[in-house]
């Protein structure tokens, strides 16, 4: 499993948001200055998370986008899922009922079942707050994302 840079680039919007949070609506130019990335393809990521619910929106002159609840509250395994789609390791545990017609004699279904298991678990245990707790704490208070 590769995570693509759409994945990435709206793990480090989130975080970036996030750091800058007490700022209000923060323009999205700024955090395409800040984390390096196109301006044209955060405008790509962000009806994803706006329709999610995970942005609030503010348009004119003060306008930006800003969190809409606490960095606690987010985990890397929701983001991720949001837009990468499924973290399944293999395609039959895309959906809730595995439907192969091999799944029953399948040997190394429980390998994938539990790989995925571990993905889910470690990624839907990490908030934006847990990275950047533990990201502040290893560099001595400072942060560059």
């Amino acid at each position: 499993m590769k995570i693509s840079t759409k994945g990435r680039y709206a793990l480090r919007m989130l975080l970036d948001l996030a750091l800058h949070q007490s700022e209000g609506f923060v323009a999205l130019k700024d955090i395409a200055n800040r984390q390096n990335i196109s301006k044209k393809y955060l405008e790509q990521i962000v009806p994803l998370l706006n329709k999610s619910g995970l942005l609030r929106t503010n348009r004119g002159f003060q306008g930006g986008y800003m969190l809409s609840r606490p960095a606690s509250k987010y985990s890397v395994g929701e983001i991720l899922r949001l837009t990468e789609g499924s973290l399944a390791p293999v395609a039959c545990l895309d959906a809730p009922v595995n439907e192969c017609p091999r799944s029953s004699e399948c040997m190394t279904l429980y390998v994938w079942e539990g790989l995925y298991t571990v993905i889910s678990d470690y990624l839907d245990n990490i908030s934006l707050q847990d990275i950047i707790d533990n990201f502040t704490s290893d560099n001595g208070g400072e942060y560059y994302i």
